[in-house]
């Protein structure tokens, strides 16, 4: 399993990538994978993070995901946002052409 969060980080969520298209996603309360982070159930708290990783988890047995993993992320003004580059990328889409990926929804 992949280590993409700040081991001290304390409210984390979940992300993975599709299996049947790449696309990235990321686990919500309901127990499913939305394409937007703004769905994700985040955990806060060392054993919180672990059991909602643990949740994910089944998913990749089910062949729905790939390589689920916890990435740290903040609540600004009652919204969802990554804590790193890496994953505001991930987020986003290409950085090179913004009318491809998630953020061309938003243009």
């Amino acid at each position: 399993m992949a280590q993409h969060s700040n081991k001290r980080a304390t409210t984390q969520a979940v992300t993975a990538n599709r299996l049947i298209d790449g696309e990235v996603v990321y686990f919500t309360a309901e127990g499913t994978w939305s394409d937007w982070l703004k769905d994700s159930d985040i955990a806060d708290g060392k054993e919180a993070c672990a059991a909602l990783l643990a949740k994910a988890e089944p998913s990749v047995a089910a062949q729905h995901v790939v390589d689920p993993y916890l990435f740290e992320v903040a609540v600004e003004d009652g919204v969802i946002v990554p804590a790193s580059v890496r994953e505001k990328i991930r987020m986003a889409g290409p950085t090179i052409r913004l009318d491809l990926g998630k953020q061309a929804a938003a243009i």
